[in-house]
């Protein structure tokens, strides 16, 4: 909900506007002095704050000045109001970085139309500063294997055009990063990018997420701290991209108001009369086969048309293994700086055994595979295969699930089931005999000769 600060010593203004904006659907908040206003900012987050000049304890353009020091990111627009107005300090108020100047007695009408613009210029600016920061954060595509040479080379003839794009690939494989990528070398680059995962969203909400709604049309169980309005990515994405992840998840009725929108370029917000035209490039996702979700009767064929314009493949890692170096090392710089040890590295012994891995959760495995080594090792400057977690050095086939028809008889079942519980205690131990014994409450001696017994090896 937006939140509006209101400061004023008048109680009749501030009961008033506190009065007026609440049924207007804002949430409120009033204080009387600019050290109280100026304590409610350091502590909670407001969108816009209506400033009266003439305050108590100090002049409101000092408390002005003060307030656009604060943290940029999140300062709120500010909107000057006095009932001693004058074009100086109307001047001076506009230099200092309010938003507008209001005369008392405050005209309603221009109050509400004055603060609702100050909405959504601090709305824009968040968009802007968003995009920015993922623009600084993702935009490269790592990899010398033939297979990323070979989809930066399409994504440099693909990104400049407007077709629509669907990109396939395992989980954890950096769909994402293709998507912004491509946004990032479009003619788009400088309007917003934005994503939808689809597959996240419940389906009484994914509507108003994809097109909004306008007031006193927020979805059932939205609560009372939704906001009265909101708008839609697809609104959002104007201009500019929007991502929508797994897009095999959406229901067939969602499914059929895509198609639409993406047809017409245009959308009915929930609960609005009048259509809002957009013009917005989409970028598709999938870790599913949709050829065969159609013929199931799950995805519609037109839809799918519409979307597979440019489709692309994201390889898993496991067909890309030579990557794993520079992955590493991007990951390494990445965390080790967040952690304050930017110069961490890992040894040849140890990317070796990395590459011995099938990698199941793909990139976004050996992303968390890599944090987790850091946080685990706080004063390791470099990175030895007895460092990596015992599930690096398992086979694939000793990571599948067993399924109860594979055993021959119970013994062989109970066996499977304790060479799988030992790994597992021994990974969450990081390899440590002595701690998953103390854990499984064996002697260490004894853990030996079980993991002997069971065909459990540790590689230092």
């Amino acid at each position: 909900m937006n939140h509006v600060l209101i400061v004023d010593d008048e109680v009749e203004i501030r009961q008033s506007l506190e009065s007026i904006l609440s049924e207007e659907g804002y949430l409120v908040t009033t204080a009387a002095t600019a050290a109280e206003a100026l304590t409610l900012l350091r502590d909670a987050a407001y969108d816009v704050v209506l400033l009266d000049i003439w305050l108590p304890d100090r002049d409101g353009l000092d408390a002005l000045g003060e307030i656009r020091q604060m943290d940029a990111a999140n300062a709120p627009e500010v909107i000057i109001i006095s009932g001693h107005g004058t074009i100086e300090a109307a001047v001076r108020a506009t230099k200092l970085g309010a938003y507008d100047f209001l005369e008392k007695p405050l005209s309603l009408d221009r109050t509400l139309i004055v603060l609702k613009n100050a909405m959504r210029a601090r709305q824009m600016r968040e968009d802007n500063q968003e995009f920015a920061r993922q623009l600084a954060v993702k935009g490269t595509v790592t990899g010398q294997s033939v297979p990323m040479k070979a989809l930066r080379q399409q994504i440099k003839l693909m990104a400049p055009t407007n077709g629509r794009v669907l990109i396939y690939g395992e989980s954890g494989t950096g769909k994402e990063l293709i998507g912004r990528a491509m946004h990032a070398e479009s003619l788009r680059k400088d309007r917003p990018f934005v994503e939808l995962n689809c597959a996240a969203i419940p389906e009484d909400y994914i509507e108003s997420e994809l097109f909004g709604y306008r007031h006193g049309a927020a979805p059932a169980g939205a609560g009372s701290t939704a906001p009265t309005e909101k708008r839609g990515t697809f609104e959002r994405a104007d201009g500019g991209t929007l991502f929508l992840d797994e897009v095999g998840d959406m229901s067939l009725k969602t499914q059929a108001k895509v198609l639409r929108a993406l047809d017409e370029q245009r959308f009915y917000p929930v609960g609005a009369s009048h259509p809002i035209h957009v013009d917005v490039r989409v970028i598709a996702a999938t870790n599913k086969d949709l050829e065969e979700e159609i013929a199931r009767g799950n995805f519609r064929e037109d839809l799918f048309y519409r979307l597979n314009v440019i489709p692309f493949f994201v390889p898993p890692l496991r067909d890309r293994k030579e990557d794993i170096p520079l992955l590493v090392k991007e990951f390494l710089h990445e965390f080790g700086t967040q952690y304050g040890r930017p110069h961490v590295e890992m040894t040849e012994d140890a990317l070796a055994a990395l590459r011995q891995y099938h990698w199941p959760g793909n990139v976004r495995e050996l992303r968390n595979l890599v944090e987790r080594v850091l946080i685990l090792n706080p004063k390791t400057q470099r990175i030895e295969r007895k460092h990596l977690p015992m599930l690096v050095f398992r086979s694939p086939a000793a990571t599948a699930p067993a399924r109860a028809e594979e055993f021959s008889s119970l013994l062989e079942a109970r066996e499977a089931y304790e060479r799988d519980y030992i790994l597992k205690k021994l990974d969450e131990v990081h390899g440590n005999v002595s701690r998953a014994a103390e854990s499984l409450g064996l002697e260490r001696s004894h853990l030996y000769r079980k993991m002997k017994a069971l065909g459990v090896s540790i590689k230092e």
